[in-house]
C-alpha cells in the first residue's frame, strides 16, 4: 500500500544516516532482524546482486518485499495476467534458494550446504554432526541422483512447510 511505501522510506532514510540515497552493507546490518539472523550476511548480499556497494531505495523495496507477510486477500485478489507478487510462495522460495545457491549454478550441492549450515548452528554441532546432515539433506531432496539440489528439488522438498510465514519479517516496527 501507499502508507506501508512510505513507511519503508522512512525506515530507509533513518539507516542512510548520512543522508548518501543509498545503503551500504554497513546500514543494513543496522536492521534488528538481520543483524540477529544467522543467515544475515548472506541476506544482506542479495540487496546487492552484482557485487555493487550501494543499493538504492527501490531496490531496498524490492528484495524486502520477499519477507513480507502473505495476506490471504493478496492470494484470492491477484490479476493473473500480472507477474506474481515477490512474497509469494514461489518468489519466496527462490529467494531462499538463493542463499544457499552460493555460486549461482542454478543447484545447491552438498558444499553450499555445508557452509550454510556451518553459518546456522555455528559451534553448536561438530564436523562430523554437520557433514551427515548436509549428505542427509542434499540425498533427500535430490530425486535425479546428480549429487546437487535443483530449485525444483527444493520446492518439493519444502512443499508442507509454511514458507509464507515462516520467511516473513516486520521490517517497518
Amino acid at each position: 500500500s501507499q502508507a506501508s511505501l512510505v513507511r519503508l522510506h522512512h525506515r530507509f532514510q533513518a539507516l542512510d544516516r548520512s543522508k548518501k540515497g543509498y545503503l551500504s552493507r554497513m546500514d543494513l546490518q543496522r536492521i534488528g532482524a538481520l543483524a540477529v539472523n544467522p543467515l544475515g550476511d548472506r541476506i544482506i548480499e542479495s540487496f546487492f546482486p552484482d557485487g555493487g556497494q550501494q543499493v538504492d531505495f527501490a531496490g531496498f523495496a524490492r528484495v524486502l518485499a520477499h519477507f513480507r507477510p502473505v495476506d490471504d486477500e493478496d492470494i484470492g485478489n491477484r490479476d493473473p495476467k500480472q507477474p506474481e507478487p515477490l512474497n509469494s510462495r514461489t518468489n519466496k522460495l527462490r529467494f531462499a534458494f538463493q542463499l544457499y545457491d552460493l555460486d549461482r549454478d542454478g543447484k545447491i550441492s552438498r558444499h553450499e550446504m555445508l557452509q550454510v549450515l556451518r553459518l546456522m548452528v555455528g559451534v553448536q554441532v561438530t564436523e562430523e554432526q554437520l557433514e551427515s546432515i548436509a549428505d542427509r539433506t542434499v540425498q533427500e531432496a535430490d530425486e535425479d541422483g546428480d549429487g546437487a539440489v535443483s530449485f525444483l528439488e527444493f520446492t518439493k522438498s519444502l512443499e508442507k512447510m509454511n514458507i509464507e510465514q515462516k520467511m516473513s519479517i516486520r521490517i517497518l516496527k
